[in-house]
């Protein structure tokens, strides 16, 4: 098993290498997984499989060129001969102005902090099925529940290193542990489908099998016979676990690639108000056992927790040396980095901080309105903030969460639909990107 200190030593060797052969700069990352996972279907072993992989990127410049290999191949031969061919290409490659490792003063210095991200827990195959079956079986004993998609379990450990050429070398673990169950309610031409799934980073975090399958059932089964609605503006209510879905759109307007290409519908609104004044984002990097934290980012700076709205106003871009250059910055700390090709920018632990009413007050002001537990399609436009997706839930009448509604649309725009967003008290941490209830009054709805 590859550990943090084999991952570093690996990729420090790569960038050895290739200043050795003539890189006047370089950066590496070196990977490795291992993944169990078992499938059951109708109370009987559907599929078991494993991976095991180790894979290593390397990034060199030639002045102001660049080039991103990577191989499977670890063996001296095929490295030499990476090197080789990752040198020959940057000396081929344009030239880029802004490419370039991050800034020295920058770099994580002294030792990382540590997040508690792998539990060194190794499961066997048996406890998987056990698990798989705990799910599925908890479903299907719902009343109505009339067939199963099946129940799965899972776990996996990465290691990461990173080294640079100025100086940086480090790496860590992480494990994961996963629990689902998808069933179906219903018979003939109105079977609805449904689903619940937990992870967590150890395995003593890990929501309880049954109550698992069970939340997978009892959706499945309140989503029988639905109805349609009338098209018009009203109320929307998003669900937490599609809610998150609009904290991703906020990303990718603010990530540095869509600002230095003037590609985002956020382009002017750095310290303007994006969302109303009740509304504020934060991105943690530093929580213990949290589903994406990382004790440096993709470049190896330091990182540490910050507000990216703060009482609804956009603090700040998310950055990479790159980016930042080009806009006359400082790299934020979140750089994100996979074997191939060069770094991009990603979030780490976000959430919205909830509200002060809980969702059933929320709702209780709501005449008419949706309350949505399904998104379906990609029909959101980050250039023009344009948002357009189909949807399921359930219909809101006089205050009340009522009957299941399907086949319908939901539209606006995301500047508007940010400044109208209220959210309620319910903030829950179950995933990399977490809300709570979020309502947005007067979204246009399209019955199908």
């Amino acid at each position: 098993m590859h550990t943090p200190d084999h991952a570093c030593d690996r990729a420090h060797d790569i960038v050895a290498r290739a200043i050795a052969a003539g890189a006047d700069a370089a950066d590496a990352v070196f990977a490795a997984d291992t993944a169990l996972d078992v499938s059951v279907r109708l109370g009987a072993l559907e599929d078991v499989g494993r991976s095991e992989g180790a894979e290593l990127g390397l990034r060199v410049f030639v002045g102001r060129r660049n080039a991103s290999v990577s191989t499977s191949d670890l063996s001296i031969e095929a490295l030499d001969t990476l090197v080789e061919r990752a040198i020959a290409m940057a000396r081929e490659a344009p030239e880029d102005d802004w490419a370039g490792l991050a800034p020295a003063d920058r770099l994580l210095h002294g030792k990382p902090p540590h997040l508690n991200l792998d539990d060194g827990v190794e499961v066997s195959p048996e406890a998987l099925k056990a698990r798989a079956l705990a799910a599925e079986d908890a479903a299907r004993a719902v009343p109505g529940v009339s067939n199963s998609e099946g129940g799965s379990a899972s776990a996996a450990r990465s290691v990461m290193g990173l080294a640079t050429s100025h100086g940086f070398a480090h790496g860590y673990a992480v494990s994961s542990h996963g629990v689902s169950a998808s069933v179906l309610a219903g018979s003939g031409g109105d079977m609805q489908r449904d689903y619940a799934y937990h992870s967590a980073r150890h395995l003593d975090r890990l929501e309880d099998a049954a109550l698992v399958g069970t939340k997978a059932g009892e959706r499945a089964v309140r989503r029988m016979n639905p109805g349609r609605l009338e098209s018009g503006p009203m109320p929307v209510v998003f669900d937490p676990r599609v809610g998150n879905s609009l904290l991703g759109h906020l990303i990718g307007a603010i990530a540095g690639s869509s600002i230095t290409r003037k590609t985002s519908f956020l382009l002017d609104a750095l310290g303007t108000a994006v969302f109303a004044s009740g509304v504020t984002v934060r991105d943690d990097p530093h929580r213990p056992h949290g589903m994406r934290s990382r004790p440096f980012d993709g470049e190896g700076l330091a990182v540490s927790p910050c507000c990216l709205i703060e009482a609804g106003v956009l603090e700040t871009w998310l950055l990479d040396s790159a980016s930042a250059r080009q806009l006359g910055l400082e790299p934020t700390g979140h750089a994100s980095r996979g074997v191939g090709g060069g770094p991009g920018v990603s979030s780490s632990n976000l959430h919205m901080e909830p509200g002060h009413v809980p969702p059933a007050t929320l709702i209780g002001d709501i005449k008419r309105g949706v309350y949505i537990t399904e998104l379906i399609g990609m029909g959101v436009n980050g250039v023009t903030g344009d948002y357009s997706r189909g949807a399921s839930g359930f219909l809101i009448e006089d205050g009340v969460v009522t009957t299941p509604v399907a086949e319908f649309t939901i539209a606006g725009n995301l500047r508007d639909m940010f400044l109208a967003l209220t959210p309620a008290n319910d903030l829950e941490f179950r995933y990399g990107i977490n809300v709570p209830t979020l309502l947005i009054d007067g979204m246009t709805v399209a019955s199908g």
